[in-house]
């Protein structure tokens, strides 16, 4: 697999009620084509990542639409797979430049969601699960607390090491002015917030957001710099997917995701490492029990090890490897659903690049994203890699 990110950006996250969809991507676009040092006529093919666009903004054609609004008349369509829209649309752009049809192509992830009252968001997101599970008034906070019981009952994981996960992803996020929440929180904040589905609190979801993210793929090389001096550059080594059941209940074990096991296998074989080999980190941490088990899915910790492992600080921005969400993920930075898949890839070019900021990992060299749609039903991996 030869595929090679040439720029990435992402806006700010967050209650972004002046901004809409076409300036959010506009703003994403215009800094990755700058990054990549290109301009929009070099691109063959976009892909838009989004979950909500017709149910909250009434506009399903989003590929025409993002066209439109950045002038061109290349491929485009819009992926839709739940939370995992975003790692979907990059799969496809993945895709779509190892067939040689396109040299160039562009990624978009984007959501609008905070312009709407929270409970028809939360009915928008259900759109993600079971006919059972609308059927009986479930939400994801729901879905997911009886994954938290599940995994407390046999584990003995405790509400405390759930929130210590909050913790240590605002922590993260303060180290990063594009996160929705920038201000660090202590364990005591998290168990004092209010109960949304027992064991889970607030402070343990991850919240409604406004955002956009963009990435520019290549099958050809980047460029040297002046001079023929060499950048490090990052390449996408590994991109696979994997499904499950949409409802919980057709599942035999509430505390895996079997999709994720299935797609990190692929990836790992697929990229030619281990997990031991992974220094850096975006998971999808929508409620604090995700990331726990994340880390267990993905082969860092043995399972019922990673509660304890990510208490003690071992996969903290200063002490841990992997270190994981630098970004703050998505309880932190914030969940635009459609483009936390992007967020997450460019998160990791840039930690691989050298150009992450305050929250540099010193010396990561290989990277990996894990973005979850529904309760488990998708599963999408991305394992990255620099160069010069």
């Amino acid at each position: 697999m030869k595929v090679f990110i040439l720029g990435g950006a992402t806006t700010k996250f967050g209650e972004l009620w002046n901004l809409s969809p076409r300036d959010l991507v506009k703003e994403a676009v215009s800094e990755a084509l700058s990054d990549a040092g290109l301009t929009v006529k070099d691109i063959g093919a976009i892909f838009v990542g989004n979950m909500l666009s017709s149910s909250l903004g009434g506009q399903d054609h989003l590929g025409a639409f993002f066209a439109e609004e950045l002038g061109t008349n290349a491929a485009a369509v819009k992926i839709e797979g739940a939370c995992a829209s975003g790692g979907l649309a990059v799969h496809h752009g993945i895709l779509a430049v190892l067939s040689g049809i396109y040299e160039n192509v562009l990624v978009v992830g984007v959501e609008k969601m905070t312009d709407h009252k929270p409970e028809e968001v939360a009915k928008m997101l259900m759109g993600a699960g079971s006919d059972p599970e609308r059927e009986s008034g479930a939400t994801f906070p729901g879905l997911y607390a009886l994954i938290a019981r599940a995994h407390m009952k046999r584990y003995g994981t405790t509400e405390e090491q759930m929130a210590y996960v909050a913790v240590k992803n605002h922590f993260h996020a303060s180290l990063n002015s594009h996160a929705q929440f920038v201000s660090p929180i202590n364990l005591e904040k998290v168990m004092k917030s209010p109960v949304v589905a027992t064991p889970l609190k607030l402070l343990d979801c991850s919240p409604i957001t406004d955002g956009a993210a963009a990435l520019i793929i290549s099958n050809k090389r980047p460029k040297s710099g002046k001079k023929g001096k060499k950048h490090t550059q990052v390449s996408i080594v590994a991109s696979a997917v994997a499904t499950d059941t949409l409802g919980l209940a057709e599942r035999s074990d509430l505390t895996t995701l079997s999709s994720a096991v299935a797609a990190a296998k692929k990836a790992y074989d697929m990229a030619k490492v281990k997990p031991s080999d992974i220094d850096v980190a975006e998971v999808h941490d929508c409620f604090t029990i995700a990331e726990i088990i994340a880390m267990e899915d993905l082969g860092f910790f043995p399972r019922g090890s990673a509660a304890k492992a990510i208490w003690e600080g071992k996969t903290r921005f200063g002490s841990g490897r992997p270190v994981v969400n630098t970004s703050g993920g998505l309880k932190a930075s914030g969940h635009p659903v459609g483009a936390t898949g992007v967020k997450q890839v460019v998160e990791i070019y840039q930690q691989l690049k050298g150009v992450a900021g305050k929250k540099q990992v010193a010396g990561a060299k290989i990277g990996l994203t894990h973005n979850i749609g529904g309760s488990g039903a998708t599963a999408v991996i991305h394992i990255l890699k620099s160069f010069k």
